[in-house]
């Protein structure tokens, strides 16, 4: 069987005319004149109109984009891209010593923001390759990974920081 190429035009029983806008490894994705959007199988029954001559990758690049992208997160320490809350930003942190006759310290809350989110990033990948270590039994896998996990919790008092809730440090559910 041939795969038909991005282009191709196609009559469906069910869902009338349409073009293949996407083709994965398993389905053509076909835009219907009449019912938006849907996805055949490959091997669904349908009558061709034109068929496109393009050689056709079974991945899309959606696919190989989102597979990369999980690769990368799981086994690397490459970090995703983690925003400061709008109100933050250009702000500066202010630390003031107990003694008036020391100096006190400035910073950049964006740099203090960065040196968080590494700690964050630091601690994921050690929780991989603690995940993944041949060297350790199960108990001690989870007694290390119940350090990690209390790592995060003291480290909630930064979530004020984040833009995104989904990115803000999680620690030990009461649950």
């Amino acid at each position: 069987m041939k795969l038909l190429g991005i282009g191709s035009r196609i009559n469906h029983t069910e869902y009338g005319k349409g073009v293949v806008t996407n083709v994965t490894s398993q389905h053509y994705w076909v835009t219907f004149i009449e019912n938006g959007l849907e996805t055949l199988e490959l091997d669904e029954n349908f009558e061709v109109i034109e068929g496109a001559e393009d050689d056709v990758d079974t991945v899309s690049f959606y696919e190989v984009e989102k597979s990369l992208r999980r690769i990368l997160k799981r086994w690397s320490d490459v970090s995703e891209v983690v925003n400061i809350a709008d109100k933050w930003k250009g702000g500066k942190l202010i630390f003031e010593a107990g003694d008036p006759n020391l100096q006190g310290k400035e910073m950049p809350i964006d740099t203090f923001f960065h040196k968080i989110t590494m700690v964050r990033d630091r601690l994921r990948v050690m929780e991989q390759k603690i995940n993944s270590s041949k060297n350790l039994d199960e108990q001690e896998k989870i007694d290390l990974q119940q350090y990690i996990t209390r790592s995060y919790g003291s480290l909630t008092s930064f979530n004020v920081l984040f833009k995104l809730k989904s990115q803000q440090f999680k620690g030990q559910s009461s649950k």
